[in-house]
């Protein structure tokens, strides 16, 4: 069968041979990259600030947020002095920069002080550095009256998202949550919370409490007294948490590799 080509049918030949390899190399070109992302993407795990700790010991730790006025500073220390008990206190750097002489006695009592941000924002809304600015500088402030940098971290208002943890993690502190809530900051009474929280106490529980609230420095007492009976010890969060060989689970445990 004789084939004859004219010039316009080349013309088409050729126009239709380039289309395909222009499609081929563009396949070729994009599509690892969007594959990369897609994967990225699909697997990107959630990642979890430390809510508890898996431990043996009876221990478990106390924190309090400090975000607002002063006035109950002095009575908290001398409740955690009466019981020769230390605590975390996860502090704001605009607190910080407002009651410095309250920062210097609770750092001089030998309790443990977090990094709680500089000016106490919604971080889930901000980019990585400004949420690692706010870090840095609530730290430069502590570290400013102590003489030590913080390594431990919590967001304003429990917020938290990879953005977060990650911007905490380049900056070399852990993000830690808490497991048990006295709802302090609601207006509870010592009674009140007791009973909140008696029922929920664990090994590696972490508590959260305010400072600057109705009832926290008056329940203080009640609260640590109930919790020595119940045979727990009361440490730091940098006594309980495990700093290397470890991992967190879906629920915020932390848990150590053995």
């Amino acid at each position: 069968m004789l084939i004859i080509f004219n010039k316009q049918k080349i013309y088409s030949y050729v126009i239709a041979l380039l289309t395909v390899a222009i499609l081929f190399c563009g396949a070729t070109f994009f599509m690892p990259h969007n594959l990369d992302t897609i994967q990225i993407s699909a697997n990107q795990s959630k990642l979890l600030p430390i809510y508890s700790v898996d431990t043996n010991e009876k221990n478990i730790s106390l924190t309090i947020n400090c975000a607002w006025n002063a006035e109950d500073i002095d009575s908290i220390l001398d409740t955690l002095s009466k019981y020769k008990v230390h605590v975390t206190f996860f502090m704001v750097g605009d607190w910080v920069e407002k009651f410095p002489k309250e920062v210097k006695k609770i750092a001089d009592s030998g309790h443990s002080i977090g990094n709680h941000s500089d000016t106490h924002p919604h971080v889930n809304e901000l980019s990585l550095e400004k949420n690692k600015e706010q870090i840095r500088k609530c730290s430069d402030r502590i570290e400013k009256i102590t003489g030590q940098k913080t390594n431990l971290y919590r967001g304003p208002y429990g917020e938290y998202n990879n953005t977060v943890i990650k911007a905490a993690e380049e900056e070399s502190h852990k993000t830690i949550q808490w497991s048990i809530d006295t709802l302090d900051y609601t207006g509870l009474t010592g009674d009140q919370m007791w009973n909140r929280i008696k029922d929920k106490l664990t090994n590696g529980s972490i508590i959260l409490m305010h400072n600057g609230t109705k009832h926290t420095a008056d329940s203080l007492d009640k609260i640590i007294y109930n919790i020595i009976q119940k045979g727990y010890n009361i440490v730091p969060v940098s006594e309980l948490i495990y700093n290397e060989n470890y991992t967190i689970d879906n629920s915020g445990i932390q848990k150590q590799i053995k």
